[in-house]
């Protein structure tokens, strides 16, 4: 049960009986949400200010009008038109009752909607370059992109995960000498490991399974064969290993889609840049000087250039290089046309903070291949820098410069890590603080939200201690008369967990994962703080033995609770452990 969404189709409803000229996009407009101050009630709407311009009335009229129909209504105890036209709501006892029952009922599916329609997104994440293990700078992107792409699908979006595999470019050229050097190694020789090849240890293995392999045949081979036979199996090494890193953090895509498909005679980018040239997105020119800072990609010559600007870009993009080879762009737009031939009309990509200047031309590469039909939402996740007590971390680089992904999760492990990235807007730079997630205080964000979800199993074992004959199994539970938690205290708790499925619902419509992490540690800090109330007062302790239908009433509030923090969590991919150690 999402009250807010009910509200906003009752006003809907309300709105079509006082006005049946109204428009269904000004319908579309309309919000319902808690006040910003709980005092002026339980919900509030901006219905009668989103319609009113369209209808040529006065704001303040339409909510009068619709605040004296809510009068009657008997879920409603009071209505008040405030401000500009905000109308606000109390709402009587019972429908918070209901909210109770419906968590009891839909369990794993309460706040499970179908805002998505069905449609088909595909959310691209991660994607780093397949030249060694998971580094730090790549997590959070990993942890973004998986959660979100949780978050859509249980609100009812098709999703697939995909992760492109930059194997295409020069880095890979590098990589396969880097490993060249590591077989010779393996084969008994004195390595010396030039600049700008990579030096990390992860490539040891590899240049032993290339000896156990090959022996030393390569050796006596033209060096273009034997690069491309070794590319070949380190690619194939440096995937399993990235693999094997994101299953640390228990993140696994649908697709791995390879850069190289889209090269080579008859490829993606030939077919696409045929397809520009037909279209007429493309044309020989020159582009103007640039202000400032020069572009990698500009070069005073006449080029291929893409009519970017056509389509929302700052300036038109070059395709081919002077050598004739195709621009990372080029690679791009190909790409992008590619997932849309595949039948996605809505594309995420999750990039880290070096990628901010790609924002425009994404969108205006996926506008001009889907002539419009698609669309885009590129998020950047900035830096996270590593600490330890407010002081830069220095932790330890088994990958030559790199600090690895599985030495944060070694240090922390999975559920910190994750929540805690969640826990920021990926926008913004955030320090990652090695002793705060190690605190069991509710500085530690991920410790709090846990320890909420272990209390509540706490509750239950203190019934059994004290009151052993008391039924409470589901079943007992779902029977409870829950009309005795009639209290301002039970009442908060209740409707803190009817903000649920509105918080879900806008977290993927957003595409902002973070607002679910907000979420669950305000819930957590609402259930901590009723269990300090009944420190204070008996009568607000969820296990009193003197009164069985109280503390059965209560025990449901407790699975309600317990049951919210397992769904947000689940779709954080955090655990909900019974106890904490």
């Amino acid at each position: 049960m999402n009250v807010f969404a009910l509200f906003a189709a009752r006003v809907a409803d309300a709105l079509k009986g006082l006005y049946p000229s109204i428009t269904e996009e000004a319908l579309s407009r309309i919000v319902v949400e808690p006040p910003r101050d709980a005092a002026h009630g339980d919900l509030s709407t901006n219905a009668a200010m989103v319609v009113a311009k369209p209808l040529g009335k006065n704001p303040r009229d339409v909510a009068s009008a619709l605040a004296d129909l809510f009068k009657a209504d008997a879920d409603v105890t009071s209505v008040e038109v405030a401000g500009p036209g905000f109308i606000n709501f109390r709402l009587a006892t019972p429908v918070w009752h209901e909210v109770l029952k419906s968590i009891a009922a839909q369990g794993g599916d309460f706040g499970r909607s179908n805002v998505g329609m069905g449609e088909r997104v595909n959310v691209e994440y991660v994607s780093a370059n397949p030249t060694g293990p998971m580094h730090v700078g790549h997590t959070r992107g990993a942890v973004f992109g998986d959660a979100l792409a949780s978050l859509m699908a249980y609100s009812g979006y098709d999703v697939t995960r995909e992760y492109y595999i930059n194997d295409a470019g020069s880095q890979i050229d590098t990589l396969a000498r880097s490993t060249m050097l590591r077989y010779r190694e393996a084969l008994g020789e004195t390595i010396e490991i030039p600049p700008g090849f990579y030096p990390g240890d992860y490539l040891v293995p590899v240049g032993e399974a290339l000896k156990a392999e090959f022996g030393s045949s390569l050796l006596e081979k033209p060096e273009a064969e034997a690069l491309s036979l070794v590319k070949d199996r380190v690619l194939a090494a440096m995937m399993d290993l990235i693999r094997s890193d994101l299953a640390k953090l228990n993140i696994h895509h649908d697709v791995f889609f390879s850069e190289r498909q889209l090269h080579g005679q008859g490829g993606d980018i030939d077919l696409t840049l045929e397809w520009l040239r037909a279209e007429d997105m493309i044309y020989q020119g020159r582009l103007e000087p640039p202000k400032g800072k020069t572009p990698e990609d500009w070069e005073d010559r006449e080029q291929t250039l893409f009519r970017a600007t056509n389509y929302g870009d700052d300036v038109d993009r070059p395709l081919v290089k002077s050598n004739g080879a195709y621009t990372y762009f080029a690679a791009d737009i190909a790409y992008h046309r590619n997932k849309y031939l595949r039948g996605f009309n809505h594309m995420v990509n999750v990039l880290g903070a070096d990628h901010s200047g790609y924002v425009s031309r994404l969108k205006a590469a996926v506008k001009a291949v889907s002539h419009g039909e698609a669309d885009i939402d590129v998020r950047i996740c900035q830096l996270v820098r590593l600490m330890k007590n407010g002081e830069p971390f220095k932790m330890s680089k088994r990958s030559g410069d790199l600090v690895l992904l599985s030495d944060v999760v070694d240090e922390v492990g999975s559920d910190a890590t994750r929540f805690m990235l969640l826990y920021r807007r990926n926008d913004a730079a955030m320090d990652f603080d090695f002793a705060v997630v190690k605190e069991q205080t509710r500085d530690n964000p991920v410790f709090y939200v846990q320890y909420a979800h272990a209390r509540t199993y706490s509750v239950f074992r203190k019934v059994a201690e004290e009151m052993p004959g008391l039924d409470t199994s589901a079943s007992a539970l779902a029977a409870a008369d829950i009309s005795l938690l009639s209290s301002e205290a039970d009442l908060e708790l209740i409707k803190a967990l009817a903000q649920w499925p509105r918080i879900v619902a806008s977290a993927a419509s957003a595409h902002e994962p973070h607002r679910v992490a907000f979420y669950l540690y305000e819930l957590a800090s609402a259930f901590h703080g009723f269990w300090a109330k009944g420190n204070q007062d008996v009568a607000l302790r969820f296990v009193n033995a003197d009164d069985s239908m109280l503390t059965t009433a209560r025990l449901a509030l407790v699975g309600a609770v317990r049951q919210v923090l397992v769904n947000g969590l689940t779709l954080l991919g955090v655990s909900a452990p019974e106890e904490l150690s």
